[in-house]
């Protein structure tokens, strides 16, 4: 979630009140610029250390060269734990808060701006590995196709979930697409490409299938042009009620009805559809490297998280039909 404009300046200003938050404030820019991180990683860092930051003033520390090893695992078990009177994160949450201060120090010592690296020993706490919960091909089926296409918003809806699935998109970069980075026309007579813009502006091209070219072909001719009649007229592909375009909360509610709809029962987010493309397509025999340039995943370490879940349905199946699977 983007943090809000008036949260990011009274960190910013609580950032300036001390040497370590002004260090910490450049180290932040640095990552802006240098590293060219999304708005919605930026706002994480930020939160993670203005945290620190308050640790260290807790612990009456205004000059980084005084900061040891023993106040850095300090805070570790302080973000696990809650001794610092906020509220204690998850495993996960904690690793990816230790993560960003070994950043914040491997920086400083580089820049000059400290002589040694405190938290260079220093390990997030193992987190427990969580694997991405898919919907089988059949919900997906039944979500898509329970879609009323008789509106404009409705035709909307059925673009927006088939280019989900279609794409494996994230739902930032799916409402942040505009009419010109689908090629429509193409996806019509076989896969096309679409442009997508992932985490740090990173651009990178993914096949649209013709179900989804053939829901947003109908989306553009009948339900856009009445939808747009109603704002400005931007770029926008998907877009709201109101003309502009389509947030991310409003993309969740639209999935959901449908779940709803089809009697899905389990938990369904924009993100269980990018889960599914990418579980559904290592079942179908896809190589889990073209998955991952499909995700926009940096690391195919990151990917081969979906090959546990495969694993997983493997076994089950497994279980399920060998006349000698259990004895």
């Amino acid at each position: 979630m983007t943090v809000p404009a008036a949260a990011e300046k009274t960190a910013g200003d609580e950032f300036q009140a001390t040497r370590p938050g002004r260090l910490i404030n450049e180290y932040l820019q640095h990552m802006a610029v240098e590293r060219g991180l999304s708005a919605n990683t930026l706002a994480a860092y930020r939160r993670d250390l203005l945290r620190y930051h308050r640790f260290l003033q807790a612990s009456g520390i205004d000059d980084i060269s005084r900061i040891t090893r023993r106040d850095v695992t300090g805070f570790a078990q302080a973000v696990a734990t809650g001794s610092d009177g906020q509220s204690p994160l998850s495993p996960r949450s904690a690793a990816r808060t230790v993560v960003a201060v070994r950043g914040l120090h491997r920086f400083w010592a580089l820049e000059g701006m400290s002589e040694a690296d405190p938290a260079r020993d220093v390990h997030p706490p193992a987190a427990g590995q969580r694997l991405p919960k898919a919907i089988s091909v059949d919900e997906v089926f039944r979500i898509l196709e329970a879609v009323d296409t008789s509106t404009p918003s409705g035709q909307r809806d059925r673009a927006l979930l088939e280019f989900l699935y279609s794409t494996g998109a994230r739902i930032s970069e799916a409402v942040g697409l505009d009419v010109d980075d689908v090629s429509v026309d193409e996806a019509l007579s076989g896969p096309a490409v679409v442009r997508l813009f992932g985490k740090g502006s990173k651009e990178r091209l993914v096949p649209l299938g013709s179900y989804a070219a053939k829901a947003i072909d109908s989306y553009l001719v009948r339900g856009r042009p009445a939808l747009s009649g109603k704002g400005k007229g931007g770029p926008g592909l998907f877009l709201n009620m109101r003309g502009g375009r389509l947030s991310r909360q409003s993309a969740w509610t639209i999935l959901k009805a449908a779940a709803e709809k089809a009697q899905v029962t389990r938990e369904v987010s924009p993100h269980t559809l990018r889960h599914s493309f990418a579980t559904h397509l290592l079942e179908g025999g896809a190589d889990v490297r073209v998955v991952q340039e499909l995700l926009g995943h940096a690391s195919v370490t990151t990917t081969q998280v979906y090959t546990l879940v495969t694993a997983e349905t493997l076994r089950e199946v497994y279980a399920a039909s060998h006349p000698r699977a259990f004895g």
